[in-house]
């Protein structure tokens, strides 16, 4: 069986950790490889090897850093389906969303191609008598990534194409479920003319990200995963002198008004509730009808299209299956323990995933999707993101009422609603305190050239990811304030006319 290793100083380099963790294709529950752990001294070697790369990298030219990166976009599009088959057999989700992650991580790194521009900084002249001032945005140094699981090619991808577009040289930990996607990458990254070390992974669990949390030659981490992760990472980072981006949970409320095209705003609910088997921190996991004639209407709406979601493998002959399998068998005994719960608590379960029929393996860790109504602030399915396909009614009586029941809610990811009514949106866009807010959008994911991230604990540190805060996040700003003699003498000199 096949043990994956590190990519460090541009070559793959063989684990001589003893600790080892099973990778799984989630469909089928079979092990197609083992991942070694590595140690401390490994993610190390890895550090030292893109600090000795950054001397040279970062004093090249951005436009020919830029002209990498298109080389590497070029690779990945020649490569699309190869990396979504990779997607679709560690993660599980279907080939058609498989290949969209990737093709919306591609627009990071068009967005990073244009690193010439991006990268300006600003200039004054005459700030004081022949005296000039410009800024310069210079390069960190060593950057560091941890990523999640649910998007091993999209979230890598709103890290690493700015961080070297910007200059600087990079650490990635991907996620040790899924590692492939991203050592594929990095493969991609060499070809493209990436110089050895600029880009490199080491795969491993919390003694790899410790030693890139704290290692002085790591000048900024970036992390998406929950909430206490990312409250773990922010801290000790942080406290070690580093810049953090560390962008958490979600809880992503939906709130459909009785004006809502209401057949509209099912399909969207089917696809951001269910789509990725709702393992995205952008999910839509409550539903909030104002009225009960609006709930109950949607209600009905929703049993329909549930009831013909298709369950099964990512990886099919013919027409993709709506929904795959979640990550690992942990996950799935997870998200059941979620539906007992929302039972006990007295929500109303009215389409039960765990007893939907499933197309092919049945050693797979397959759920279908579930439906809860009556749902209300307090109750766990409510409070805790479930990260899975159970989708909460929770209806309100009035406007105001929804708005709140967003506002007071602990995550601050993303929300959308659904309305005709022009006056109720601005409202809504304006007082709600959540982070990407959609407007008969359901899954308000900003494109490359504007920056993600939520606001409460969805987020700790204070810049957004990919877009203009990538930037600022990848650089810190230079102020060169200067006089020359020459031009103190030409500012005393009196103006005089030309005479012809």
């Amino acid at each position: 069986m096949q043990t994956l290793g590190n990519f460090i100083n541009g070559q793959t380099v063989d684990s001589t950790s003893e600790r080892t963790a099973p990778v799984y294709n989630p469909a089928t529950g079979e092990q197609t490889a083992q991942l070694a752990l590595s140690s401390a001294e490994e993610t190390r070697n890895a550090v030292s090897a893109a600090k000795l790369a950054f001397a040279g990298w970062s004093k090249i030219a951005p436009l020919r850093r830029a002209r990498i990166l298109f080389k590497f976009k070029a690779l990945v599009e020649e490569h699309t389906d190869e990396l979504a088959r990779l997607i679709a057999s560690e993660h599980g989700k279907v080939f058609s969303d498989a290949k969209g992650e990737v093709i919306r991580g591609l627009e990071v790194v068009e967005f990073a191609c244009g690193i010439p521009h991006l990268q300006k900084g600003e200039h004054s002249t005459n700030v004081g008598t022949g005296v000039d001032s410009y800024t310069m945005m210079q390069p960190l140094g060593v950057c560091a990534g941890v990523s999640p699981f649910n998007f091993p090619a999209m979230v890598p991808m709103w890290m690493f194409p700015i961080a070297l577009a910007c200059g600087n040289t990079f650490v990635m930990k991907p996620s040790e479920k899924d590692p492939s996607t991203a050592m594929r990458l990095a493969e991609l990254l060499k070809d493209a003319g990436l110089p050895d070390g600029v880009f490199n992974i080491v795969n491993g669990d919390k003694e790899a990200v410790d030693v890139l949390l704290t290692d002085e030659r790591v000048e900024a981490v970036s992390f998406v995963g929950s909430t206490p992760i990312a409250e773990y990472i922010y801290a000790t980072a942080s406290a070690h002198g580093k810049r953090v981006q560390a962008l958490g949970g979600a809880k992503n409320h939906m709130v459909i008004m009785p004006d809502a095209d209401l057949d509209q705003a099912v399909d969207a609910l089917m696809g951001a509730a269910y789509g990725s088997a709702g393992e995205r921190c952008m999910a839509i996991s409550v539903a909030v009808p104002v009225g009960e004639e609006t709930a109950e209407r949607l209600r009905e709406k929703l049993v329909v299209q549930l009831n013909q979601l298709s369950v099964g493998p990512g990886l099919v002959e013919g027409p993709d299956n709506d929904m795959g399998p979640l990550i690992t068998r942990e996950h799935l005994e997870k998200v059941k323990e979620y539906i007992c719960i929302g039972q006990k608590e007295g929500a109303e379960l009215i389409i039960d995933g765990r007893h939907t029929a499933m197309q092919g393996s049945h050693d797979g860790y397959f759920i279908g999707g579930s439906l809860f109504d009556h749902v209300t602030p307090g109750m766990r399915i409510h409070s805790e993101e479930i990260f899975g396909p159970v989708l909460c009614i929770a209806r309100a009586a009035s406007f105001d009422e929804a708005v709140a029941m967003i506002n007071d809610h602990e995550y601050g990811n993303g929300t959308a609603i659904f309305t005709r009514d022009g006056d109720a949106a601005r409202q809504f866009c304006e007082n709600i305190q959540v982070g990407m807010v959609g407007v008969n959008v359901p899954i308000p994911v900003p494109m490359a050239f504007h920056s993600f991230g939520g606001w409460k604990r969805s987020l700790f540190g204070p810049l957004h990811m990919h877009g203009p805060d990538g930037v600022r996040f990848y650089t810190r700003m230079k102020t060169i304030t200067q006089r020359w003699p020459g031009g103190i003498r030409e500012a005393t000199n009196h103006f005089t006319m030309p005479t012809h």
